[in-house]
């Protein structure tokens, strides 16, 4: 019973944190890491101490899976290049450049405990990226980007993670045993979240009731992390695979009355796990600090803060180097398939290159390491430092950094939608020809103001004219589905306007279906 009030407590602090953050601009996964350590420092406090493998099935598979569902495949086969520099070259970089620090000033460090602690402190949290971006108006290409990254670099720095940990519990590691590890990691979990993803579509559609559907929805998330990680796959790599195939058939399997209350509750659900997340990471500060050796301290926040600016200056550098190669090639040679169309700009380099803030995953892959791991203690202080660090220093700033470079949204996505609300009111107009009935004359005439102020709902919720309305609305979803299917408009535009034709099914067909 405790344990319930403390995180009830935890839960409305986190609550009322988070509206202050909205009122003074601030994203809130910084405010509440801040507001875990303030907690922390009062004497009284709980200790409170994460369970690695529950932090990260609880807080991480639904917020991934989330992100992943909403993720565009056009926009990421687009951006393929910097998302995939910024998953493997960044977070190799990232890994040693901290090793390699971590080494210099403790040279008793083993070289694999060095590349363990780079590798948990390389990649930038998802859940973070998800919170922080959408509170920003950024270009399009730099949110794909961001988002991108932040759905795949946890498994490459896991990958490194766990070599890393096998090399200290073996002694050594051979190419011949880490290549299968890595092939075994990567394209098993490609094919098994495809085949969970099919599966889990063909028995979701025998499902009626919507509480049931939900209920199955959240068990699929965590039942998809839990089985890959029984099967020695990458939990966060077969999540993602999976999201991404049920995303490709939820649209036409799932009807309005279903997918409506699901993305409500989602959004709550993900948004009480975020605030829960980063308020805890604050709230390690005490465990971490006390388990320190008092004659080690002062050494061990020396490494840490150093490890800090590491992880900070290189991704700065990376990205800053990566489009100033990329600027050059365009200049000189062409856009081609790379950078494509356009070069990437030194302001947004900024932005992404300074979006860099560490989460959940980086603090329980910590915790993870076994008891007698070397420098085990100092590593869970460098985990504890460059997450808090990178939360409150980078998202702290972030917001003035934007606005100083006068960065905006590009609107690319609103124009899409509007393109996307032209061509269903078309589509609406082939339905209706030939009907010249008084329903079929009076649905025209709204159709035709769609062309003129862009609104694709019908409000009219007793209209005789309900038949009608759902023939469009069926022939409005399947060219919707094809637009995206065909890459003429991204997940962005998609899902904004299947969420006005859910609401206009709804009110064509009634509540109850």
């Amino acid at each position: 019973m405790y344990f319930f009030e403390l995180t009830l407590i935890l839960l409305v602090f986190a609550t009322f944190m988070t509206a202050i953050a909205r009122r003074v601009g601030v994203p809130y996964p910084s405010l509440l890491a801040l507001g875990g350590i303030g907690i922390a420092l009062f004497p009284s406090a709980p200790p409170f101490t994460l369970d690695p493998q529950l932090t990260l099935v609880l807080f991480l598979a639904p917020v991934l899976l989330d992100a992943a569902f909403d993720t565009s495949i056009r926009d990421l086969k687009q951006n393929w290049i910097p998302v995939t520099c910024l998953v493997l070259v960044a977070v190799g970089l990232t890994t040693f450049g901290v090793a390699w620090a971590a080494r210099w000033m403790i040279p008793d460090m083993p070289w694999a405990a060095a590349i363990a602690l780079g590798a948990i402190v390389a990649p930038p949290d998802a859940a973070a990226a998800t919170a922080v971006l959408k509170q920003l108006q950024l270009p399009h290409r730099v949110i794909v980007i961001l988002e991108g990254e932040s759905l795949l670099n946890d498994a490459s720095s896991l990958l490194i993670y766990r070599l890393a940990v096998a090399t200290v519990a073996a002694g050594e590691l051979k190419a011949s045993e880490a290549i299968p590890m890595f092939a075994l990691s990567v394209v098993g979990s490609v094919v098994a979240g495809y085949v969970m993803g099919t599966l889990y579509m063909r028995f979701m559609g025998r499902i009626e009731d919507v509480a049931s559907s939900i209920v199955m929805q959240f068990a699929g998330a965590f039942g998809v992390w839990i089985l890959a990680e029984r099967l020695g796959l990458s939990a966060i790599v077969t999540l993602v695979v999976f999201a991404v195939t049920v995303a490709r058939s939820a649209p036409e399997l799932t009807p309005a009355r279903r997918r409506v209350p699901s993305y409500a509750v989602w959004d709550t659900v993900t948004f009480t796990l975020n605030v829960l997340a980063f308020l805890l990471i604050g709230l390690q500060l005490r465990p971490v600090v006390s388990a320190l050796d008092p004659a080690q301290r002062i050494e061990y926040f020396a490494v840490a803060g150093t490890v800090l600016a590491v992880v900070v200056v290189i991704r700065v550098v990376w990205v800053m180097v990566y489009g100033a190669t990329a600027r050059f090639k365009f200049k000189h040679f062409g856009g081609g398939d790379w950078p494509g169309p356009v070069a990437p700009t030194v302001k947004g380099g900024l932005v992404i290159g300074w979006c860099g803030m560490r989460g959940i995953v980086t603090l329980a892959a910590a915790y993870a390491l076994p008891e007698g791991f070397p420098y085990r203690d100092l590593i869970l202080l460098c985990a504890f430092a460059v997450v808090a660090g990178t939360l409150i220093v980078q998202g702290f700033t972030l917001r003035p950094l934007i606005m100083s470079l006068h960065l905006k949204d590009d609107r690319e996505v609103a124009h899409e939608v509007r393109r996307t609300h032209e061509r269903m009111a078309r589509v609406a107009l082939e339905v209706l020809d030939g009907d010249r009935s008084p329903e079929s004359e009076e649905l025209r005439r709204e159709v035709m103001s769609m062309l003129d102020d862009g609104d694709n709902s019908f409000n009219d919720l007793r209209s005789r004219h309900d038949k009608l309305r759902s023939r469009i609305i069926v022939a409005q979803r399947r060219t919707l589905v094809q637009m995206r299917t065909d890459a003429e408009i991204g997940d962005d535009a998609f899902h904004q306007v299947e969420e006005r034709l859910d609401w206009a099914e709804l009110n064509a067909r009634g509540i109850e279906g």
